[in-house]
């Protein structure tokens, strides 16, 4: 035991980035940590680390290591819980686009956590592309097109979206006939999206950038701002539903459909194996087999 011991004082370092921020994490003096690294290099024959006063960098053997290491623990702690019958435990933190959780996926998250109580849930609600490793999420939801390295992409389902405006606005300013119309209508932008729309033409593809003197980083706003009649705008399939019904909203363009994007889980390669990340991955990807918003009404309704 005392070698895995000190492999994960190995992996802690290596998450971690310094010797001290590993000892916090395993609950010991960094004296114990650099003795047990000290070990696994004699027992290995290799040196894992460069170390300095300042900072500690992994070496090229150290790299080559780490997955089978990562792996080797996993196993270990999954084989000792079974053994045990206990539950997985631990803290997942979780990136979610405010709509999307407000409407759907923050209800998954609750019911999630109350299937298994050992496990704690801190919820982040952005709307913009993160990379999980540089803002610290265990998860990232998103339907941006984006991808990082060393990042795992998990597609759940597709995100449709549509081009509305209020009738008083069609009225008011024409309806537009083609994509590049729209550079001459009073357009609203979701930031996280920009000004610039992509839309499918046949088997390709036109974009256009347009005018926007209103943007907004939140689509339940976006949704007022065009019932209000201030323009026209790109809003999820769940957001613009009853007002489309209500003919509040009118879609514009069905020639033309909005590019096609999908919600997806952004995971940190170095946690895509871990049991507790897996466990949240295979019930989202259940729960989302039947995009949430054709599973029944919104947690939230729109209507002005």
């Amino acid at each position: 035991m005392d070698t895995l011991l000190n492999i994960r004082a190995f992996l802690a370092i290596a998450d971690a980035g310094s010797l001290s921020a590993a000892a916090r994490k395993l609950g010991v003096a960094p004296s114990i940590v650099s003795k047990r690294i000290a070990r696994l290099e004699d027992e290995m024959g290799v040196r894992l680390f460069e170390r300095t006063t300042r900072k500690v960098a992994i070496t090229t053997a150290g790299s080559r290591i780490l997955p089978r290491f990562r792996i080797l623990v996993q196993e270990m702690d999954e084989a000792l819980r079974g053994a045990r019958g206990r539950p997985l435990e631990g803290t997942l933190r979780i990136k979610s686009p405010t709509t999307i959780a407000l409407a759907f996926m923050g209800r998954f998250f609750i019911e999630f956590q109350q299937r298994h109580p050992e496990i704690s849930i801190d919820l982040v609600l952005l709307d913009r592309s993160v990379n999980p490793i540089e803002d610290g999420f265990d998860i990232a939801l998103g339907a941006q097109p984006i991808s990082y390295v060393d990042i795992v992409d998990v597609p759940l389902c597709p995100y449709p979206r549509t081009l509305v405006a209020s009738p008083d606005y069609v009225a008011a300013h024409g309806m537009p006939g083609h994509p590049r119309d729209l550079v001459a209508h009073e357009c609203i932008c979701l930031q996280s999206t920009g000004s610039h729309w992509v839309f499918v033409d046949g088997d390709g593809e036109v974009s256009v950038s347009v005018r926007s003197r209103f943007t907004v980083n939140e689509s339940g706003v976006l949704h007022d701002a065009a019932c209000r009649g201030r323009g026209v705008t790109i809003l999820p399939d769940f957001v613009a539903g009853k007002a489309l019904a209500e003919r509040r909203l009118l879609a514009l363009l069905p020639a033309y459909p909005v590019k096609p994007m999908g919600l997806k889980a952004l995971i940190p390669s170095k946690k895509a194996d871990q049991p507790i990340v897996q466990l949240l991955v295979d019930e989202m990807r259940d729960y989302t087999r039947t995009p949430p918003w054709e599973r029944g009404p919104a947690a939230v309704d729109w209507a002005i």
